[in-house]
């Protein structure tokens, strides 16, 4: 059996038409950042991928008519605009929601139940992987690394921190975010819509108060390693110990408490455990070779 040249996705027919030109008004505000974005650069090439996130805070994604306006901007072919556009994920080339949700599937948020949280918001949410809800609110996609392993199973809302996350804790936030309700990260800023955060990624300042000073650093987890270096706790368990035998303590015989600026999202899973089903815990229950 053969395929048609339509049915493998070569077209045959006329070539495409040059992409559509932005509004005036449109070109000319975009023009303006433009320059703003080119001149922090000795080499006016090095602006391109600011100018993609520009552009993507446009529309939601990157159109062709965005990279023809990239290319214009940096005396470049639009070949070379494309050809930086599809290799990084980031970069949207086709409409999506005002929510990316990106769920870590890669191997310890795995384990600790990032596959189970993503099948489980494809069902919850009727899309697949890099699919868009009907309403506009989300895209979900799985993510191959958050950098937050200490925090597993992690979820990112347009890139912000949603930690420790399980399935209901999971299906919560989307639901919160489809129905308008207030949802905090975290560890970060607050949570703005995926066309504000482009535009922050092209280096435009975060004008919204209070958005700066919340921005925080890594959260205790990430830090216990520098705490050790530095000599300030002991050097704590890993895992539990197979024998049931008390967990050793920091100094002074202490738990950390985490201070306000270490606040818990109200979208974090309990944190007395992060797998997602409980029932089945992950770790080993004998010694080996028994």
């Amino acid at each position: 059996m053969t395929t048609s040249s339509s049915e493998r996705g070569v077209s045959l027919g006329m070539p495409e038409l040059p992409a559509p030109a932005y509004p005036d008004d449109v070109r000319a505000r975009l023009e303006a950042d433009a320059r703003e974005v080119v001149a922090r650069y000795p080499d006016s090439r090095s602006a391109l991928l600011p100018l993609l996130h520009l552009v993507q805070a446009e529309e939601g994604h990157v159109t062709r008519t965005g990279m023809q306006f990239c290319a214009d901007v940096l005396g470049l072919t639009t070949a070379e605009v494309t050809a930086v556009a599809t290799f990084y994920t980031m970069y949207r080339r086709k409409p999506s929601g005002d929510y990316q949700v990106g769920v870590c599937t890669n191997t310890l948020c795995a384990v600790m139940g990032g596959d189970a949280i993503f099948e489980a918001l494809q069902d919850h949410l009727g899309v697949g992987n890099g699919e868009t809800t009907d309403d506009g609110k989300i895209t979900l996609e799985h993510i191959e690394c958050n950098a937050a392993c200490d925090f597993a199973p992690v979820v990112m809302v347009n890139w912000e921190f949603f930690d420790n996350q399980d399935v209901h804790s999971a299906k919560r936030l989307v639901d919160d975010l489809r129905t308008g309700q207030t949802v905090s990260p975290t560890r970060g800023a607050p949570l703005c819509t995926f066309k504000e955060t482009a535009r922050i990624l092209a280096g435009f300042p975060d004008e919204r108060d209070g958005a700066v000073e919340a921005g925080g650093s890594a959260g205790p987890a990430s830090l216990v390693g520098l705490r050790l270096a530095r000599g300030e706790v002991a050097p704590a368990r890993v895992v539990h110990p197979r024998d049931g035998g008390p967990h050793d303590e920091p100094h002074g015989g202490t738990v950390h408490e985490p201070s306000p600026n270490e606040h818990l999202s109200s979208h974090d899973a309990p944190q007395d455990t992060s797998a997602s089903d409980p029932a089945h815990p992950a770790g080993p229950t004998a010694e080996e070779g028994e």
